[in-house]
């Protein structure tokens, strides 16, 4: 276990950053969390979490995957990304922090992409424990520990200290380029912790029922009449889609200037009309098939392809951004048999 003084964070961002790249979360002028260049002066966010998630440095919103020219008959390919430079992504939370493993599930898997493997294989993960935890929170549903965090790094900040612990071999390796870490104890980590965790059983969400879903579920779950009733309120607007840290839907465009064409990945969400349409129609043609598909891939779908675990990390970002406050624990307890 490592400490330091939070009066020398600068200091420590300055060294982080001279060896690679360093993204923070750092309030916008709107007071809008969001990860951050980090550059001299820069302040780290006091909100518990960002507007979008981590997951825009490992797959970001839109991103160049290829080019292409064409002269006369011929087509030549024009080669547009850049090796990855290796990256720390610091303050990450542990809800996010479990995104990484589901994104990775999907991206990981044969075939890989190698977009997004070069840069989980490029990043260095340090994320930072919770210490007042919000009542949109629920990521203890799905076995998440906010007090202990999994990352490269683990990161606490107890009274006037930032704690650091490095837990892999890329955080072995980016503590040894911070000489102004200074060993320590752990009695603040672990008092911290306690109190965290005091806190997390206190919310509202604390014991959000997850038995109803899950894998297997799918006969039982898919005619549900609660599905109409759910879906009537939303807008199809993916409000919920853009702030998931688990959701990867994604289009393929081209974008064409004369002799050069572009071809680019952007986020799609499946709760827009034309998504998945194809020439012969739209294969969920109406807002409540839309809707459904949505919440039985976080909650039946996903847990079935990939050993019970589910596509949802607790975060509450739906919650609290949803315009109509139709999201994923209204579903889970209305599927259940609970008040929502």
């Amino acid at each position: 276990m490592k400490k330091l003084a939070l009066s020398a964070l600068n200091e420590l961002f300055a060294a982080i950053n001279a060896a690679e790249t360093l993204y923070i979360p750092a309030d916008d002028a709107a007071g809008q969390a969001s990860f951050t260049r980090w550059q001299a002066g820069m302040q780290l966010s006091k909100k518990l979490n960002t507007v979008r998630s981590a997951k825009d440095l490992f797959f970001p919103q839109v991103e160049n995957l290829m080019g292409f020219r064409v002269s006369e008959k011929q087509i030549e390919l024009i080669e547009t990304r850049d090796e990855t430079a290796p990256f720390v992504l610091f303050g990450v939370r542990a809800c996010d922090a479990r995104s990484f493993e589901i994104l990775d599930k999907v991206f990981l898997a044969d075939p890989v992409d190698t977009y997004y493997q070069a840069r989980r294989e490029h990043g260095t993960v340090v994320t930072m424990a919770c210490s007042r935890p919000e009542e949109t929170c629920f990521c203890g549903a799905f076995g998440i520990d906010a007090a202990d965090p999994a990352g490269d790094v683990t990161c606490w900040i107890a009274g006037d200290a930032l704690y650091w612990c490095a837990n892999t071999e890329k955080g072995e390796a980016l503590t040894a380029k911070l000489p102004m870490l200074e060993d320590s104890g752990e009695e603040a980590v672990a008092a911290q912790q306690e109190a965290t965790r005091e806190i997390l059983k206190k919310l509202p969400l604390a014991s959000l029922d997850l038995s109803k879903v899950g894998a297997g579920k799918t006969k039982e779950l898919f005619n549900r009449p609660e599905w109409k009733q759910l879906s009537e309120a939303c807008l199809g607007c993916g409000t919920c889609t853009f702030v998931c840290p688990t959701c990867q839907c994604y289009d393929i465009q081209e974008f064409t200037g004369g002799k050069t064409i572009r071809r680019f990945r952007c986020w799609d969400s499946c709760m827009y009309s034309d998504f998945t349409k194809m020439s012969a129609g739209q294969p969920r043609p109406t807002q409540l098939e839309r809707f459904r598909q949505r919440f039985m891939h976080k909650l039946v779908y996903f847990p079935d392809n990939n050993d019970g675990c589910f596509g949802c990390v607790g975060c509450g970002r739906c919650l609290a951004k949803c315009p109509v406050h139709t999201n994923i624990v209204k579903v889970v307890k209305t599927l259940g048999g609970a008040e929502a």
